[in-house]
């Protein structure tokens, strides 16, 4: 009994279309235009020119053009085609800026994580600061110092003073 296939092993992918390769960077561009382009008004004005234009040229008939009577069934045709075009665009480009969103959150978390490490830092340098400064002598404290200084030696000065003069 030999196996073809063991079930260890994965099943070559077999198909019978052509492999068609695509600039996945190209087209994902071309479906955010697209996407873009029909959420404007822009979009929907030429949808409707181009809808009243249709409706008019089949009902009235002018210029001989009359291909899609009354039901307008080429008309939902084309719309149902537009539509299974239109969706997965409009997701391929959703999809594509999910991507960006997602980088663009990584990377604030990124810069809010270096931001509260530097902030942890300088509070930690500006506690030393403080601790360092309850220990150094003001400009007050010297001079007050100084100043008790020279009146105990201008009182001992007075003193020697006294005591040689007769």
């Amino acid at each position: 009994m030999s196996e073809r296939n063991p079930l260890s092993e994965p099943r070559s992918r077999r198909s019978f279309l052509p492999k068609v390769e695509l600039d996945s960077e190209a087209f994902g561009a071309f479906a955010e235009a697209a996407a873009r382009f029909m959420g404007t008004g822009k979009f929907i004005v030429y949808m409707t020119v181009f809808v009243v234009t249709w409706i008019i040229l089949n009902v009235v008939g002018l210029f001989g053009f009359k291909w899609d009577p009354y039901p307008f069934i080429l008309l939902n045709l084309f719309f149902s085609t537009q539509a299974s075009y239109a969706a997965p665009l409009i997701l391929l480009a959703q999809n594509r800026q999910e991507v960006r969103d997602k980088l663009s959150l990584d990377e604030d978390r990124r810069i809010a994580a270096q931001s509260r490490a530097d902030m942890d830092f300088l509070a930690r340098e500006i506690a030393a600061i403080r601790m360092h400064l309850g220990e150094l002598a003001t400009r007050d404290f010297v001079r007050g110092e100084l100043r008790s200084e020279l009146r105990e030696l201008a009182e001992r000065l007075e003193r020697t003073d006294e005591k040689e003069t007769p």
